[in-house]
């Protein structure tokens, strides 16, 4: 078998282009990018319903199994299910205003760099 060198524009795969591009930004003295992919405020979130999704529905079981029902497991665990799907649909809405949000911010810095186009 014979081997194939492969010139520069015969480049296939995306991770030789990523390297090269990476090569040429440290020859450039660019500084890189070390910022985390997912910010630290959205894994707080994300932690923080997680708890909630594993207390909430287990507390809510063992709170009304006597207390309120007393002691129909069937009952109780049909509320812990209810919860469990309150803390989901609470998860879903924050992370559609968060999403939203991002949007919005997006939109506004767009208007103002074609404003600041228009005043030059």
């Amino acid at each position: 078998m014979a081997t194939q060198r492969r010139s520069h524009n015969d480049r296939i795969t995306a991770g030789e282009e990523k390297e090269a591009s990476f090569k040429a930004e440290a020859v450039l003295g660019e500084k890189s990018n070390i910022a985390p992919a997912v910010p630290a405020h959205i894994i707080y979130k994300l932690l923080g319903f997680t708890l909630a999704m594993i207390v909430i529905p287990i507390s809510s079981y063992f709170l009304t199994l006597n207390s309120v029902f007393r002691g129909n497991s069937t009952f109780a665990g049909a509320t812990a299910a209810i919860m469990a799907n309150v803390v989901l649909v609470g998860y879903v809405i924050v992370a559609m205003k968060e999403d939203q949000s991002e949007a919005l911010e997006a939109a506004a810095a767009k208007e103002t760099k074609t404003e600041s186009k228009k005043e030059l």
